[in-house]
């Protein structure tokens, strides 16, 4: 079985799980929000865009088992908001989203419909377990860049011509373990693995070396799941037995489930348990309840359940305008929307393929409220430009902000 197929088969459930709590997520939100869109981007007036197209694309998973639809639908609102306000020097976005239905062939299939055919000059805010893995090799081959909106696998941080928005699985485990040590000041870290894909161990194991390196510091204890539908709870005692005061903890959002479960019925609710961005879904929440208080999780962008960030009050707004529900999903493809506009607008002269890869290769320091690392692409061998992290907790079933600021890796790490 290939890796492609593996990561697949594994997240899922985890995807389903997302989709089907998406809409609980977003109308829990937006009934107690009435934030206002912007009517048009910044020094934009209304004015229809009605040149010749700009055709972009999205490669997204958008039926099957596992769909992540609020990514793709997050960046059209950008662009059909964009061409209502002049587009692109006069050019309407035409964006074209792919369903690779979580199929690799599917997937390279839809690639090279939008490259060949439909003539992208770029991709945004792709939301796919498979499209980095599968397509890495040909963007480079095409040319041609994508702003992931939901990085996954690690060729997406591992690519020359793909830069996902998202902090990511691993750089995930790596911040969760350095708030544990240095923002929690917590003295015996430990993680468990959960995610039993073989693309995934190598990377995973290089994020804790990364955070030893960073931290001069060492693992209390490490466990790994043997496969992904163990029992978790002969793990977790297995920390509590080490000596654990923290531990970080990944895997999909059932797990999350699981974990907060065997926490409070085995009595291990001294310890601080982190789980990965999987963990802060509403559905978890609410299954939980007050038995979940205490359990953290990362959430890679500006908190979305947080009703009292200005700094989500556009998203929020245009999100609640499009009917669009509020995930982390949607921010992630709303962001790399909105940093694709904020580039393309200014541009000089014809907007095509190479015109528009020279743009990004420009593109150093992008800064925004949504995430706390500069959004750069550049012209390196890799990006993985998020290496920030809010952390959220639960309390009576409700996440709440747990940190203020953003904890962010240090440089050159």
């Amino acid at each position: 079985m290939t890796t492609v197929t593996l990561v697949g088969t594994l997240l899922l459930g985890s995807a389903a799980c997302s989709r089907d709590t998406a809409a609980d997520a977003g109308n829990d939100v937006q009934a107690k929000d009435s934030a206002q869109a912007t009517q048009c981007p910044a020094g934009m007036t209304p004015k229809k865009a009605t040149g010749s197209p700009i055709e972009i694309g999205n490669i997204s998973s958008l039926t099957g088992p596992g769909t992540f639809p609020e990514s793709s639908k997050a960046a059209k609102a950008v662009f059909d908001r964009l061409n209502t306000c002049g587009g692109v020097g006069g050019r309407p976005v035409n964006f074209t989203v792919e369903d690779d239905q979580g199929d690799p062939a599917v997937a390279a299939q839809a690639a090279r419909r939008l490259v060949e055919q439909q003539k992208v000059v770029l991709n945004v805010g792709s939301a796919s377990l498979l499209d980095c893995a599968v397509n890495a090799s040909y963007y480079a081959k095409q040319k041609i860049d994508s702003i992931q909106g939901t990085g996954v696998d690690p060729v997406c941080f591992n690519s020359p011509n793909i830069s996902p928005v998202n902090t990511g699985p691993f750089t995930g485990v790596t911040v969760s373990l350095y708030y544990a040590s240095e923002v929690l000041k917590k003295q015996s870290i430990c993680r468990v693995r959960l995610f039993d894909v073989p693309g995934f161990v190598s990377a995973f194991d290089d994020a804790v070396t990364r955070w030893e390196k960073i931290t001069g510091k060492k693992l209390t204890y490490a466990g790994e799941i043997g496969k992904s539908t163990d029992d978790v709870t002969p793990l977790l005692l297995q920390a509590k037995k080490a000596g654990c005061d923290a531990v970080v903890i990944d895997g999909v959002e059932a797990n999350g489930l699981a974990v907060g479960k065997a926490v409070k019925a085995n009595g291990l609710t001294d310890i601080t348990w982190i789980g990965l961005t999987s963990y802060y879904t509403a559905n978890v929440g609410k299954q939980l309840g007050a038995a979940g208080d205490g359990l953290r999780a990362n959430s890679e962008f500006e908190p979305f359940s947080n009703t009292e960030s200005s700094a989500l009050s556009d998203w929020r707004g245009l999100m609640q305008k499009n009917d669009i529900p509020l995930t982390s999903f949607a921010e992630g493809g709303y962001l790399a929307a909105t940093i694709a506009q904020d580039a393309l607008v200014k541009m000089d002269g014809e907007v095509n393929r190479k015109a528009v890869t020279a743009q990004l290769a420009k593109l150093t320091a992008y800064n925004t409220p949504l995430i706390g690392s500069p959004y750069s692409f550049g012209n390196a061998d890799r990006h993985a430009p998020n290496q920030s992290s809010k952390f959220v907790v639960l309390k009576n079933g409700t996440w709440t902000v747990a940190t203020k600021n953003w904890v962010t890796l240090p440089d050159g790490s």
